[in-house]
């Protein structure tokens, strides 16, 4: 196998790449290492909802496709997400998140005991404008009474959230800083005395030397790509033609990959004419 200097290792603040070093199944030690730095509680059991990722999750936007879903301990359900893309409705994407979190498993009318504790982590890669006054990278947040404020309504809900830019400034002190020196900068060397991080850069090696891992990495990146050009300063005819060229480069690898026709024409929507002309 090569080393990391000899090949160009993805980035895994790709929501892909991310979700196959912290999702995937036989990393779960790696998972739970990184969600005790973040929470600064101890995880003895940690159960990971491996979905398969398909191309069509790819090229797709629909809320919670890449995101992370853990049991911890049996009695706490937690939700993680990469998010690259500012679509400005954060707050509104982490409720909706944790509601169905905190409900999950439980129907209308039951036994409202058995709801289970829900945490949600958000990873960002840009800084949000509400959080702008605040220096650390992460922030913790509950449901507090408006006065007296360290009386918290229920321990049920918590949310984190981790701005990835900010923490570039940060001395790598605790093991939070040191996950996210790997996850900002894999290129860097990572602390030796954190076997776990070790283990996730070996992870990402792997997946990068791999052609299948990096074409669905790939096509999940200029999907996102794409996806920031629309709504970047407009919908000209020079973003137009690029997106265009994009579509036909998606196109030629899923033929070369020996994808279904009709399946290219939904994924790019390219006319099946044009992809038979690739």
């Amino acid at each position: 196998m090569k080393g990391s200097g000899f090949i160009e290792l993805l980035n895994p603040k790709s929501d892909y790449v991310f979700k196959r070093i912290f999702g995937h199944s036989g990393n779960e030690e790696i998972t739970k290492n990184f969600l005790q730095a973040i929470t600064n509680e101890k995880i003895e059991k940690i159960e990971l909802n491996c979905n398969p990722i398909t191309e069509k999750n790819l090229l797709d936007d629909k809320v919670g496709i890449l995101d992370i879903k853990a049991k911890l301990n049996d009695n706490t359900n937690c939700n993680i997400e990469m998010q690259v893309i500012d679509r400005r409705n954060i707050e509104k994407r982490i409720l909706f998140y944790w509601s169905k979190l905190y409900t999950s498993g439980i129907n209308e009318g039951k036994d409202y005991t058995k709801l289970k504790k829900a945490i949600v982590i958000l990873i960002v890669d840009y800084n949000l404008e509400k959080l702008k006054d605040i220096e650390k990278y992460l922030t913790k947040w509950k449901i507090i009474e408006e006065e007296n404020r360290k009386i918290i309504l229920t321990n049920d809900l918590e949310i984190f959230i981790i701005e990835a830019r900010k923490a570039k400034k940060h001395n790598c002190k605790t093991e939070l800083d040191k996950w996210l020196k790997f996850i900002n900068n894999p290129k860097e060397n990572v602390d030796m005395g954190n076997k776990e991080i070790k283990k996730a850069k070996e992870v990402l090696e792997e997946i990068s030397q791999d052609e299948n891992e990096r074409y669905l990495a790939e096509l999940r990146e200029k999907y996102i790509m794409d996806q920031k050009a629309i709504e970047g300063a407009g919908y000209d005819k020079g973003v137009k033609a690029g997106i265009e060229q994009k579509q036909i480069e998606i196109a030629k690898k899923m033929k070369k990959l020996g994808s279904d026709i009709d399946f290219i024409v939904k994924a790019t929507e390219l006319t099946a004419e044009e992809i038979k002309k690739l």
